[in-house]
């Protein structure tokens, strides 16, 4: 069904339908003048209230097709969001493991001088996630 709602809504977005409506409208608006100007009932005379009508209840449909394809497109957007921060958190583990595995050749490799790295041993240490959260919403609450 969402993808039946996606298609009409990108359907109705398109240039050609704007300018198969806009014809459309001019053609009923005209063969209604026309029809009067003739002396014949035209269908939908002056102030064209059919017209009104279809166009009010176009517009509606229209507006819950761009609600319903918004919202879809929001939940995907939220999913999307919530796969790039567990992948980053799984990357920065990976990260601090190699970093640690690093610093631990480097201690017992005899070829290498034994030093301390303390930026390297700060990396080697995995992010909390509920401390970089909580420093986001600080930023946030003070941005805002």
């Amino acid at each position: 069904m969402q993808h039946a709602v996606d298609r009409v809504t990108a359907l109705i977005g398109g240039p050609r339908f704007v300018v198969g409506l806009s014809i459309t409208m001019l053609a009923w608006v005209a063969a209604n003048l026309a029809a009067t100007g003739l002396g014949i009932a035209a269908p939908d005379p002056r102030p064209f209230g059919l017209l009104q009508a279809a166009t009010s209840a176009g517009a509606l449909v229209v507006a819950c097709l761009i609600l319903t394809t918004q919202r879809r497109e929001d939940k995907l957007a939220d999913h999307s969001n919530q796969l790039i921060l567990e992948l980053s958190i799984a990357n920065d583990r990976k990260i601090a493991k190699i970093i640690g595995l690093i610093e631990e050749i480097r201690r017992d490799s005899p070829a290498i001088t034994n030093r301390v790295d303390v930026q390297a041993a700060t990396m080697s240490k995995p992010s909390n996630a509920a401390e970089v959260l909580e420093a986001i919403r600080e930023l946030s609450e003070d941005n805002a």
